[in-house]
């Protein structure tokens, strides 16, 4: 038996005085948060090895309280595995994988408001990215998750690198709008480049993003693959009531902007592929 799930079993039984009764995956107990009458707690293993556990009862009790109620450190929820690093160490993630990458998403004042962190396996049995809200009553300063106890999203989302993009709307400028932060970094570091994306990839544009875009001249940049295309007739769709130029193009070489700039091409040879809302000269008379 998972060594954590075992030894939170051990502890509601010796807290309780009631023994922890179901299948060898998930077991149903009492909770030790709240005066529990009937076993409204389930504690369950993921496949990654972590133990999770959801109190059902009036007060639904959350993660931490439980824990507390049993003196169990958060950590004994994870496998060993997942323990190689501690939680304060900076190249840390909840995947046991250290951070190669960690990309801050601010509001328009700068104050960070969440980020995203790329671990080393990204694309070798991992899922990748994982994303984190600050909180300082953690070691680490981060808590990894962006949804609350209730399960509500417990920050504003924004587009990355958002004060930026508002500097370049005022002042004229394209802004170029990827898929991935990875692809706005790359474009970033060229010459007089703004570049943003929305967070977690395709298909996570949020509506009241636009509002940021309000007579922007734009720049899409799509991945070429079907979710590609179909993630940027979504921005287009979004942008097209308060920009005021919208271009759509794809990498000339590879898939995506990184691709195409790591191969030698620049943010000037990009394929033109459909121009949804050109933009409109101004002919002055003199």
């Amino acid at each position: 038996m998972n060594t954590g799930f075992a030894l939170v079993l051990q502890r509601l039984y010796e807290v309780t005085g009631y023994s922890p009764r179901g299948s060898a995956a998930q077991k149903n107990a009492r909770c030790p948060a709240h005066d529990d009458r009937q076993p409204s707690l389930t504690v369950g293993v993921k496949q990654d090895g972590v133990v999770v556990m959801n109190c059902h009862g009036g007060p639904k009790c959350p993660t931490k309280d439980i824990m507390a109620a049993l003196n169990l450190p958060m950590s004994a929820l994870w496998p060993t595995e997942l323990q190689k690093h501690s939680s304060n160490d900076d190249r840390w993630m909840p995947c046991g994988h250290d951070k190669v990458a960690e990309y801050l998403y601010r509001d328009q004042d700068g104050t960070v408001l969440y980020g995203v962190a790329r671990c080393e396996k990204k694309g070798q049995g991992c899922q990748g990215f994982r994303q984190w809200r600050p909180d300082p009553s953690k070691r680490s300063g981060r808590r990894w998750s962006l949804q609350g106890d209730d399960g509500n999203l417990a920050v504003k989302l924004v587009p990355y690198r958002l004060p930026e993009v508002l500097a370049a709307v005022r002042e004229e400028r394209v802004v170029m709008i990827c898929e991935g932060e990875k692809d706005v970094e790359a474009l970033r570091a060229r010459p007089l480049i703004t570049a943003t994306c929305n967070p977690m990839g395709a298909g996570k544009w949020r509506p009241e993003f636009r509002q940021y875009f309000h007579g922007a001249d734009v720049s899409i940049v799509a991945d070429r693959d079907e979710p590609g295309r179909r993630h940027a007739e979504t921005v287009v769709a979004s942008l097209m009531p308060v920009a005021r130029s919208i271009y759509v193009v794809q990498a000339a070489h590879g898939k995506d902007a990184s691709d195409h700039l790591s191969a030698g091409g620049t943010t000037g040879d990009f394929i033109e592929v459909w121009v949804p809302k050109p933009y409109e000269y101004e002919e002055h008379n003199g």
